[in-house]
C-alpha cells in the first residue's frame, strides 16, 4: 500500500512540474511547447488517479496514450468517479498535443491558454480524488 502512495505522489509531482513548464512556455510564446507540457501534466495526473483509485488495468493497456485515455474513461469517468467534463478535457488535450507535435500545424495562443487552464483544473480535481482515496 505504501508503495502505491509513493508512486501516486511521484506522478502528481511530475504532473505539477509539467504544468509549471507549460506556464513558462506559454509566457515565452511557445504555444506548441505549452500544449505539449499541459497534456503531459494531464497524462501523469490520469495515471496517478487510476492507480490511486485501485482501477484494475492491464499494465500493457496504459503503455499507450490511447490506452491510458480509454482506461481513464472506462474506469473513472463511466463509474462517476471523475466528472464527464473533466474526462473530455483529457481527450481535447490529447488532440491538441497531436497538432502541436505531429500535424505540422501551430497551436494558437487562445488554444494553448485554454489547455493550460484546463490542465490546472484537471490536476487540482484529480489531486483531490487521489487524496480522498488515500484516506
Amino acid at each position: 500500500m505504501r508503495e502505491k502512495e509513493l508512486v501516486v505522489g511521484v506522478l502528481l509531482a511530475k504532473a505539477s512540474r509539467a504544468l509549471r513548464s507549460a506556464r513558462l512556455l506559454l509566457e515565452a510564446g511557445d504555444f506548441d511547447g505549452a500544449a505539449n507540457r499541459a497534456y503531459y501534466a494531464m497524462f501523469s495526473t490520469a495515471r496517478a488517479a487510476l492507480l490511486a483509485t485501485n482501477a484494475f488495468i492491464d499494465p500493457n493497456v496504459t503503455r499507450t496514450h490511447s490506452g491510458l485515455i480509454g482506461a481513464f474513461g472506462l474506469h473513472l469517468v463511466k463509474n462517476d468517479i471523475v466528472p464527464k467534463d473533466i474526462g473530455r478535457m483529457l481527450n481535447r488535450a490529447h488532440e491538441t498535443r497531436l497538432i502541436a507535435d505531429y500535424n505540422g500545424e501551430a497551436v494558437e495562443r487562445p488554444d494553448a491558454e485554454l489547455l493550460v487552464e484546463q490542465a490546472t483544473v484537471f490536476l487540482d480535481t484529480l489531486r483531490e480524488i487521489c487524496l480522498q482515496n488515500k484516506r
